[in-house]
């Protein structure tokens, strides 16, 4: 099933819908960086909310990074995703192994832990960015995401968020929903909704009876007048690039850019993202200084 996000509404356009299937994305960020499990989960997770949330700007340079920082041992989560759902990010400690939870399903809530803030940036091309901020409730990352969008955008929403992971740690699928209730959305609607995500089966388990990002809105929303908008792509893509490179390192200073010249006689950056790794020789520092 290839990865997509499809974008709809239902009860007349009282409430929006994404779904995404994002097991190839979350594959391919599993082996840059060599994940566990739990780091596989915690990262898809925050990665197919990044991909979702993208689709929901309206200019095709916006562009949203959210940051989770917990005191769990994953230490910290950042991903980043533009208008067309073009994802990349990371965890600071990809190597966490930690036992199941009461579940038998991975500990994410540990792993992220339940003291630490999630922030979401909105550069949209604006003087400032849109920073929005609030405390972790739970470190499950999907509730952690739909306190984030009751709190700082006044928008009451379910998001579900899910990762599966097989014996050997790679991903055997990935996904998830958020479902919004847009203005002027009367009671009867908001217990639908509570009724149906109660009721509902996982995420992965619907995916893993084939269901694709249509069927898992149809089988939600599918008796209110539910209509797709569009089906979208989404993939792990990094930006980052020798030029890219190079204004990071003018960013240190000419001091800084002296000193390494004189001292390493060259540098090495390497890409948090995607692992990349660029050679700088004392030459190209001295030029750029």
């Amino acid at each position: 099933m290839e990865d997509q996000i499809v974008r709809a509404t239902a009860a007349g356009g009282a409430v929006r819908a994404f779904a995404a299937v994002t097991t190839e994305l979350v594959q391919k960020a599993h082996i840059t960086h060599g994940t566990s499990g739990v780091a596989s989960a915690a990262l898809g997770r925050t990665l197919t909310a990044a991909a979702m949330m993208g689709r929901m700007f309206k200019n095709e340079r916006d562009q949203l990074t959210i940051q989770i920082k917990g005191d769990g041992p994953l230490g910290g989560i950042i991903t980043v995703s533009d208008a067309e759902s073009n994802v990349r990010g990371y965890v600071y400690e990809p190597q966490v192994y930690l036992p199941l939870n009461a579940a038998g399903k991975f500990d994410v809530a540990r792993a992220v832990g339940k003291n630490g803030y999630l922030n979401v940036i909105k550069d949209m091309g604006l003087k400032e960015p849109y920073v929005g901020y609030v405390d972790l409730v739970s470190g499950e990352i999907g509730e952690d995401m739909a306190y984030y969008f009751a709190s700082s955008e006044q928008i009451p929403t379910v998001v579900s968020l899910g990762v599966l992971v097989d014996t050997d740690e790679n991903v055997v699928n990935a996904g998830g929903y958020i479902i919004q209730l847009m203005p002027g959305a009367d009671e009867s609607i908001i217990d639908f909704i509570e009724d149906k995500v109660f009721l509902a089966d996982s995420i992965t388990y619907m995916l893993s009876t084939g269901m694709d990002a249509e069927a898992v809105l149809d089988s939600l929303l599918g008796e209110k007048e539910l209509v797709i908008t569009d089906r979208l792509p989404c993939k792990y893509k990094c930006n980052c690039s020798r030029e890219r490179m190079e204004r990071n390192l003018i960013s240190l200073g000419a001091k800084e850019l002296e000193e390494m010249a004189q001292e390493q006689h060259g540098a090495e950056v390497q890409c948090h993202f995607c692992n990349t790794k660029y050679q700088f020789t004392e030459a190209e520092l001295r030029g750029l200084i």
